[in-house]
C-alpha cells in the first residue's frame, strides 16, 4: 500500500486480532474465545509483490496459524468499499486482519468496526512519531502502524544538470522549470495523481497544506478550508493545467500511470510515493541512474506531504486473537520491517531503519523520506472520511479542468464539507 503508498501508494488492508505475544512484549486485549488458529489477511493489490513471499516465511514456521492472503483491488476507493461491506456484516466477516489506509482509522473506529487498543502494549516509542497519530481517534489508539509513506518530488537529474539547474524548492521554481526546460528536452513538465480518486484528494490536500491551509479541524467537526491558503493551493494545480506545464493527460493518472510516464522518460517532475523512485531507478529502467528525489516544494520553500501508509487494526469479526497478535508482532518487528523496505519498497515505521548505513546506501532517498515523514500531515480526520474525500475529488477536479475558479471551488468545498459534517 502506498500507501502509497502511502504511499502508497496503493493501500494494503489486513484485518487482525490483537492479543498477547509475550516474546515481543505485546499483550492482547481481553476478548472472549481468544486463541490460536488460521487467519485471513486482506490487502489492497500488492503492487510490488512482496507480501506473499513474506507471509510464506510465517506459514512455514507457524503451520497451525497459517495466513490466507486475500488481495482486494489496488484502487483505494474499491478496497475501502469491499472492506466496509465486510465490516458492516452482522454475521461473520471474512477477514481477521485489517491493514487499513491510515486515513480510514477514524472512520472505522467511529463506526465501531475496529477495537480500541492500549497504548502501552505496543512498542510505539520505536516508531517515527507522526505515524502514531494516524492510528488514533478521539484520544484512543485503534490501530498499530505497519508502513508509513510521504510524497516526494522525483526529477530527472540528468536534464537539470545539463541546464545547470538545481531541483526546485518552491512552486515558482517548479513552474519555471516545468514550463521552460521540459519542452526543450521533449518532456512533459509535472504530474501527480489527478484522476478523481483518493490520489487526487492526497494531491489537493498537499497543495493546501503546503500553502499553510487546512481542510477540516479536530476530528472533522470543523470546516476550515475557506481560506486564502486553500485558494492558493488549488490555484497552483489549476494554473498548471491551464498553462500546460501539467499536461491534460495527467488528469487520468493514478499512481501506476504517473510512475510509468516518468519511468518511460516522458516527465521532468513527478509527485509520487517512494516506490516509484525505486522502480524508476531499477536496472533496466529507461531512466535508471538519472533520477533524483527531494521534498515536495511549497510557495516559499519545502512544502508539506500528506502522511500515507497503513495501520494494522483488529476487526470486530476477528478470530483467533492470540495468533493475530503474534502475526502483528511479526509484521512490525524490526527484522520484517527491514524486509518490507528491501522487498516491497515500502517505508517502514521503525525509526532506526532510516539511519542504518547499509539501507541508506541501498535506498539513497531514505534521509529525504525521513525528513518528509517527520514534517508530513495526515489527511483530514473524519468519521465520514469517504464522503469528505469524494467531495474534495469532485470539486478540485472541476477547478483543474477549468469548470470553476479556485475561489469558487473553495467556497463550494466549504459548503459541501459542512453538509457532510452535519449528517
Amino acid at each position: 500500500m502506498r500507501w502509497i503508498h502511502t504511499a502508497g501508494r496503493g493501500l494494503l488492508v489486513l484485518l487482525v486480532v490483537l492479543t498477547g505475544y509475550a516474546a515481543s512484549g505485546v499483550r492482547s486485549p481481553e476478548a472472549p474465545g481468544a486463541g490460536r488458529g488460521p487467519l485471513t489477511l486482506a490487502t489492497a493489490g500488492d503492487l510490488t509483490g512482496y507480501l506473499g513471499p513474506l507471509l510464506e516465511g510465517w506459514n512455514r514456521s507457524h503451520p497451525g496459524e497459517r495466513v490466507t492472503l486475500v488481495e482486494l483491488p489496488d484502487s483505494a476507493d474499491e478496497t475501502h468499499a469491499q472492506m466496509a461491506i465486510d465490516l458492516r456484516d452482522d454475521g461473520r466477516g471474512r477477514f481477521d486482519l485489517l491493514n487499513i489506509d491510515v486515513n480510514w482509522t477514524s472512520e472505522f473506529a467511529a463506526a465501531g468496526w475496529i477495537r480500541p487498543l492500549p497504548h502501552d502494549r505496543f512498542p510505539l516509542e520505536s516508531f517515527l512519531p507522526p505515524v502514531v497519530d494516524t492510528a488514533t481517534y478521539d484520544g484512543r489508539l485503534y490501530a498499530v502502524p505497519y508502513v508509513t509513506n510521504a510524497g516526494l518530488l522525483l526529477y530527472r537529474k540528468d536534464v537539470l544538470a545539463a541546464e545547470g539547474e538545481q531541483p526546485p524548492r518552491t512552486w515558482a521554481e517548479l513552474e519555471r522549470l516545468a514550463r521552460t526546460v521540459a519542452p526543450e528536452h521533449g518532456l512533459d513538465g509535472y504530474a501527480g495523481q489527478f484522476l478523481p480518486y483518493e490520489g487526487l484528494t492526497v494531491n489537493a490536500a498537499e497543495a493546501v497544506y503546503s500553502a499553510g491551509g487546512s481542510i477540516l479541524g479536530g476530528e472533522g467537526e470543523r470546516v476550515t478550508v475557506d481560506s486564502a491558503a486553500a485558494r492558493e493551493g488549488i490555484g497552483f494545480l489549476a494554473r498548471g493545467v491551464r498553462e500546460g506545464w501539467i499536461p491534460r493527460r495527467a488528469l487520468s493518472y493514478k499512481e501506476e500511470e504517473s510512475k510509468a510516464a516518468f519511468q518511460e522518460g516522458r516527465l521532468l517532475f513527478l509527485r509520487n510515493w517512494p516506490y516509484a523512485y525505486v522502480a524508476a531507478s531499477a536496472e533496466g529502467s529507461p531512466v535508471a541512474g538519472k533520477v533524483g528525489a527531494v521534498p515536495l516544494p511549497g510557495p516559499d520553500g519545502p512544502g508539506t506531504s500528506v502522511l500515507g501508509g497503513s495501520n494494522l487494526a483488529v476487526s470486530r469479526h476477528a478470530r483467533h486473537p492470540d495468533s493475530a497478535a503474534r502475526l502483528m508482532a511479526y509484521l512490525t518487528s524490526e527484522r520484517v520491517q527491514r524486509q518490507v523496505l528491501t522487498r516491497g519498497a515500502l517505508p517502514p515505521v521503525r525509526a532506526a531503519l532510516y539511519e542504518d548505513p547499509a539501507l541508506v546506501r541501498a535506498f539513497p532517498y531514505l534521509p529525504t523520506l525521513r525528513e518528509s515523514v517527520l514534517t508530513a500531515a495526515p489527511r483530514p480526520k473524519s468519521p465520514r472520511y469517504d464522503q469528505v474525500s469524494l467531495v474534495v475529488q469532485a470539486v478540485v477536479r472541476d477547478a483543474m479542468t477549468g469548470r470553476t475558479t479556485p475561489a469558487a471551488a473553495v467556497r463550494r468545498l466549504a459548503r459541501e464539507l459542512a453538509a457532510v459534517s452535519a449528517r
